[in-house]
């Protein structure tokens, strides 16, 4: 089995890719530098020439909330296209398998919780991130539509929150768990003894480690087939505050933290019902404790080496 993933030099392609390789299959990674996903010819012969039995969608525009609300026009219009020109591609090469990721901020701002699948559309969205939740619930239509009308075996796969090795850094366009990791460990080397977090660090929010993300798609793969979106995470949420005291210790930064309530906050609480998968058998095994030590570690080793996106 010849499998692409698309995005993969990213958070979660690359770990996508090393767990179906440990899987013994072939796979071929898409980067930007292999072939433009914005370029509908381009994607086409690209697929057409591997004809794979299952492409991995992992590639998107991604960002926090300071990035997807000042963005909103490329949020939307950039991931709408990747991800309508790889179906499409797909389509033409009679490709039977397909693995849309999306993101839990599909779901509506305050739907209830922990988060069910079935509360896709029963509320407003959140402002902040709405255009690219609108792309991804495109995604979600037409890998629906997709099955209808040509009968073939596309899924969705709804991630919480991802971190991990091979994260996006940039403090600009970064999310908040590594935007965090970056901020305590220059803390730390500047000495400061203070350091300021947007929002009020209220916000209660999941976390899965990028590997264990990795572990479920390759379940997917072989065990799911439903039109019914399948939300991946770990059922366990905390604070934003509690995050950073986690992430400060795990750095070694001991001054005081501050928030800056002048700064959204975004969704108010965001936890995934992850019943469904865990019938089908899996389990996330790495603990956000134990995680997020092992990115401080990967984050300090490769920032030195130049490999971090910062």
């Amino acid at each position: 089995m010849t499998i692409i993933v698309a995005g993969s030099t990213g958070l979660a392609g690359s770990a996508i890719t090393s767990a179906f390789q440990a899987d013994g299959r072939r796979v071929i990674g898409i980067s930007r530098s292999v072939v433009n996903l914005l370029d509908a010819k381009a994607t086409l012969d690209f697929v057409t020439s591997v004809k794979p039995s299952l492409i991995v969608s992992a590639a998107a525009k991604v960002g926090g909330i300071g990035a997807n609300d000042a963005f909103p026009v490329e949020f939307l219009s950039e991931n709408l296209t990747i991800q309508n020109n790889l179906m499409r591609a797909a389509h033409e090469a009679g490709v039977e398998k397909f693995i849309f990721l999306g993101s839990s901020c599909i779901y509506p701002r305050d739907c209830a919780q922990p988060i069910k699948e079935e509360y896709l559309m029963t509320g407003p969205l959140e402002k902040t991130n709405s255009a690219y939740a609108i792309a991804k619930i495109a995604g979600i239509e037409l890998i629906n539509s997709y099955r209808k009308e040509f009968g073939v075996k596309w899924i969705s796969l709804m991630p919480t929150n991802l971190y991990g090795p091979r994260d996006n850094f940039n403090l600009t366009d970064s999310h908040v768990l590594p935007a965090l990791i970056r901020r305590f460990v220059e803390a730390v080397e500047n000495g400061a003894s203070k350091v300021t977090l947007w929002g009020s660090g209220s916000p209660l929010r999941e976390f899965l480690h990028v590997d264990d993300l990795a572990e479920a798609v390759v379940m997917a793969a072989n065990h799911y087939d439903s039109n019914l979106q399948l939300n991946v995470g770990t059922g366990i949420d905390l604070s934003i505050s509690e995050l950073a005291v986690k992430i400060a210790k795990a750095t070694g930064y001991s001054g005081s933290i501050e928030w800056d309530i002048s700064k959204p906050d975004g969704t108010p609480r965001k936890v995934l019902d992850v019943s469904r998968l865990k019938k089908l058998g899996w389990r996330p095994k790495i603990s956000l404790d134990d995680g997020i030590l092992s990115t401080v570690r990967w984050y300090k080793k490769n920032v030195v080496s130049g490999t971090v996106r910062v």
